[in-house]
């Protein structure tokens, strides 16, 4: 699985004109399952991206996660982050997992956020989502967690 994490100090994503999630404060993470994800690999993801260090400290070091800070969390499927560019000038979605198993592991994605922290807000899978985000720093991470 994929998360590309921004750290911002608002986000909201707006699904025909209706706000599906916002945040002040905290991460924005674009969420992709590859082929051969499961479970482990999402709840792997999760673990990384909570207690990833992205959040200044007293002395101005990036040594605090978004659990510490206790900021929020708004989780956008994203399948577009699986594309394979190595050729041409069309990129290839076959990296990403089929959608019903990319939907079926964002939900899961998100019910164990919602499990393990405060504020979670979430775009909506499959639709036509109009991102908004004020990047903070701008600080922007990949994490990847690879089937074994």
């Amino acid at each position: 699985m994929i998360g590309l994490l921004q750290r911002v100090s608002s986000a909201k994503v707006v699904v025909d004109g209706e706000t599906t999630g916002a945040i002040d404060g905290g991460l924005l993470v674009l969420v992709c399952a590859e082929k051969g994800d499961t479970e482990k690999e999402a709840d792997q993801l999760l673990a990384k991206l909570l207690s990833y260090r992205v959040f200044s400290d007293d002395a101005g070091k990036m040594n605090k996660s978004v659990t510490d800070v206790a900021g929020g969390l708004l989780l956008v499927p994203q399948f577009t982050l699986a594309a394979d560019t190595n050729s041409g000038t069309r990129p290839s979605f076959s990296p990403a997992a089929a959608p019903a198993d990319g939907k079926r592991l964002f939900e899961y994605f998100v019910a164990q956020a919602r499990a393990k922290h405060a504020v979670v807000g979430t775009g909506v899978f499959g639709a036509d989502m109009k991102v908004s985000l004020t990047n903070d720093g701008p600080v922007t991470f990949w994490l990847q967690v690879n089937p074994k």
